[in-house]
């Protein structure tokens, strides 16, 4: 079992900064993975340097080699789009795909996106089984994964997630859950994630403050950015106990508002690793000794 914690880059969002300076950033606050958010096209923010997204049409080895400079690497790309628009996401994944795979990033993470008025409750899902099957022919060529996210209509419940997620018979299908967009929805972000932890392939951690959860919870299906983890209503031990128990590796992808935030949610959740790792450790030299 190997946990590591990364950053969403969306910490930097509030700050008017580049991806660049969010990177520099992530990096000297500690973390080793970032999660860039990509978008098609060029826009006008980010080309002003005040926006944190990346463009398609960038050069991704210049992407990886800023990354390698900072000594982070990224533990996944956030790539959301409408699966129920194959028009515009067949292309937009397989262009995703391709960039994650030229700067190491081993998941595309999405959800199904904003349901289109015109699509019947029988039509949406052989529209999106259409979508996922022709990106994943682009992914299972170059090793991608994609993560469905709970985040919108259908993806609010872990039955319409696993469903969604379930529409295509693929090894690179996975998922990527979101702990904060589940409990706001009004799902047990426990359950969910034991629901799906057998296929689990990154993990975004969203915690959500008290005063936001009682506001909001059962009346949205997810939110942007969370507080810091430990701040709010997420048990983050259990959380690591749940995944523990499938011994599973990957990256818990903090998605907060800000960079002190985002501190604390790395001195928050690498407390509640240190004894899980040093767990792991006895148990790998002890087995290293029965097998010597």
């Amino acid at each position: 079992m190997s946990i590591s914690i990364g950053v969403n880059m969306e910490f930097v969002r509030h700050e008017d900064l580049s991806f660049a300076a969010g990177v520099r950033r992530a990096a000297q606050l500690g973390f080793r993975y970032v999660e860039p958010m990509v978008h098609n096209g060029r826009e006008l923010l980010s080309e002003a340097g005040y926006f944190h997204s990346v463009s398609l049409d960038d050069e991704p080895l210049e992407i990886k080699a800023l990354l390698e400079e900072n000594g982070v690497a990224a533990s996944g790309l956030s790539a959301h789009c409408p699966l129920m628009r194959p028009e515009i996401s067949v292309p937009y994944l397989q262009k995703a795909i391709r960039f994650a795979a030229a700067i190491g990033a081993p998941v595309v993470n999405t959800d199904e996106g904003i349901r289109p008025a015109w699509l019947s409750d029988d039509d949406i899902w052989p529209v999106m089984r259409y979508t996922l099957t022709a990106a994943l022919r682009t992914a299972q060529h170059y090793g991608i994964y994609i993560g469905i996210e709970p985040h919108q209509s259908i993806s609010r419940t872990t039955a319409g997630l696993c469903r969604i997620g379930g529409l295509v018979d693929s090894p690179f299908l996975k998922f990527n859950y979101d702990t904060g967009n589940a409990y706001l929805a009004g799902e047990d972000p426990y359950e969910g994630l034991r629901a799906v932890r057998d296929r689990l392939i990154h993990v975004h951690a969203k915690d959500i403050a008290i005063a936001h959860a009682e506001a909001e919870r059962g009346k949205v299906t997810g939110t942007p950015v969370g507080c810091a983890c430990g701040d709010g209503v997420i048990d983050w031990g259990r959380v690591i106990a749940i995944l523990q128990e499938v011994d599973w590796s990957g990256v818990l992808s903090c998605e907060c508002g800000t960079s002190e935030q985002a501190r604390r949610s790395l001195l928050h959740l690498e407390a509640l690793l240190r004894p899980v790792e040093a767990v792991s450790f006895r148990a790998a030299t002890v087995k290293e000794r029965l097998h010597a």
